[in-house]
């Protein structure tokens, strides 16, 4: 035989016979066993602090809830209330609470307001019942009063516990396998997106497959590379991507106790609107190929309507003090209307706040040669046509907010694809076209994946995908990540 088990020695009574294991080849293995457990066990570290601090701001949001239980009658409940938090934990870790981000390459708290709205909901009635068997009463307003402030507690206690964590320890090094398009798409996205806490530490050039089997000595390299380096996740983007290679990785990246995700080949076949399932171990991808129910659309009119209605009442001092230091820096007017293309591309006027000189349009000419473009998209870096305030206001997207109006009215929704001007759009092609099939929004995909830094391919790319897995979820997931976006100022123009 060959490998660990070199010899075999005769055995007595017919029981087969035992191995034996060469002295060479065992030290050579327990020393490489060695290395691999001491580098996973400095790997995983990482994974046990996050935990951590993700278990301890779950109990404290749990103890934040007792306490205004509390303050509202309920004193005799809020030491018991406290007294549960084992079973809060436990059901947080039974929904999946502290273990999602070892194995997404990208996860944020706003991926999880369904699991925690799961969780406490749950562990309320848990709670609830216990505090019943008890002799303890609790009113129907003190029972609301837990959860909500179980969950809002639990939501921000726990983008604070992940933001501390990304403080205190290093980025996670990537190591990508591909050399092709792909692993350059998978490079510029890493760079772009936000939230994922890693750092490419190398990429490696894995030779071609022939006949369905790539070369074994390339994959024994990236075995040995995985084993040997200091690569905490491998990601394989590989446009010829196999069977036996994926298996063989897998193996090493388990051995050595690195993460391991794939970046699929088959992104134009595959598109963006899939689901993996399984029948039995037999996994299957599933098109979504149906427009959200009326229902769904009536639900968003209606958070669109009353969200508009609550945010214009709200910023309206804003937008007074933004509009008198418009009027005060240059001479016109402090608002701004312009012809966009709106649902199924129907022009309607859309408003924004003055952030160029008033005759900005009539200077466009003299910028850009329109006819000239090789997509029907534009954006001037450093546009001498914009106002100093009007710099400030488009760096946190002040000068957006007038159109709530035009959400009021019915052309646009809080999310959706970036309306544009009409001109523009008539140059569309059929791939480009496909958002306009619904409202424009103020903000959208493109806002919270990059802004301007976006391609026109990459800009049309994110929004096929959120009008292709539409849902109102991903509309609720779109609104909180805006404000960080904006707050952060990447991409603006």
């Amino acid at each position: 035989m060959t490998g660990w088990f070199a010899e075999s020695e005769p055995s007595a009574a017919g029981v087969l016979p035992v191995p034996t294991v060469t002295r060479g080849r065992l030290s050579r293995a327990g020393a490489a066993l060695t290395r691999s457990l001491v580098a996973s066990r400095q790997r995983a570290w990482k994974d046990v602090l996050r935990r951590r601090l993700l278990a301890a701001s779950d109990m404290l949001a749990v103890i934040l809830a007792g306490i205004a239980t509390g303050f509202v009658g309920a004193e005799q409940s809020t030491l018991w209330i406290c007294a549960t938090l084992p079973v809060w934990i436990l059901l947080a870790k039974v929904n999946g609470l502290y273990d999602r981000d070892h194995v997404r390459l990208r996860h944020q708290t706003v991926d999880e307001l369904s699991p925690i709205l799961h969780w406490v909901t749950l562990a309320s009635g848990a709670t609830l019942l216990a505090l019943a068997l008890l002799g303890a009463r609790m009113s129907a307003e003190e029972a609301l009063l837990l959860w909500g402030v179980a969950f809002a507690a639990a939501f921000l206690l726990r983008g604070i516990a992940r933001r501390s964590w990304r403080l205190l320890v290093e980025p996670e090094q990537g190591l990508v396998v591909g050399s092709g398009a792909l692993a350059a798409a998978l490079a510029r996205k890493l760079t772009l997106e936000r939230g994922h806490h890693l750092v490419l530490a190398g990429r490696v050039a894995l030779g071609g497959s022939a006949g369905g089997r790539r070369s074994a000595v390339s994959l024994e390299r990236l075995e040995h590379a995985i084993e040997k380096g200091r690569c905490e996740r491998v990601i394989l983007a590989l446009e010829d991507l196999d069977e036996v290679t994926v298996s063989r990785v897998v193996t090493a990246c388990r051995a050595a106790r690195v993460k391991f995700s794939v970046a699929p080949p088959l992104r134009a076949m595959l598109g963006t609107a899939v689901e993996l399932n399984h029948l039995a171990e037999l996994p299957l991808i599933e098109f979504r190929t149906w427009d959200p129910s009326r229902s769904t659309m009536a639900i968003k009119r209606t958070l669109d309507v009353a969200l508009a209605a609550l945010a214009l009442v709200a910023l309206a001092p804003l937008l007074l003090v933004a509009a008198v230091a418009i009027r005060v820096e240059s001479r016109g007017p402090a608002f701004f209307r312009q012809r966009r293309a709106g649902l199924g591309g129907v022009p309607f006027t859309m408003l924004k706040l003055r952030t160029m000189v008033a005759d900005a349009e009539r200077l466009l000419p003299e910028l850009v040669d329109v006819e000239a473009l090789d997509e029907p998209v534009f954006k001037l870096s450093g546009d001498p046509r914009v106002t100093r305030v009007g710099r400030l206001l488009r760096r946190f997207s002040v000068d957006e907010l007038p159109q709530l109006l035009n959400v009021l009215r019915g052309d646009m929704s809080l999310v959706g694809p970036r309306p544009e001007e009409v001109w523009l759009t008539r140059r569309y092609s059929d791939a480009e076209a496909f958002r306009l099939s619904v409202r424009p929004g103020i903000t959208g995909p493109m806002q919270v994946h990059g802004r301007g830094e976006l391609t026109l391919q990459e800009r049309v790319a994110v929004e096929r995908e959120y009008i292709e897995n539409y849902s109102l979820r991903k509309d609720l997931d779109i609104l909180l990540r805006t404000g960080p976006a904006v707050l952060a100022g990447r991409g603006a123009r």
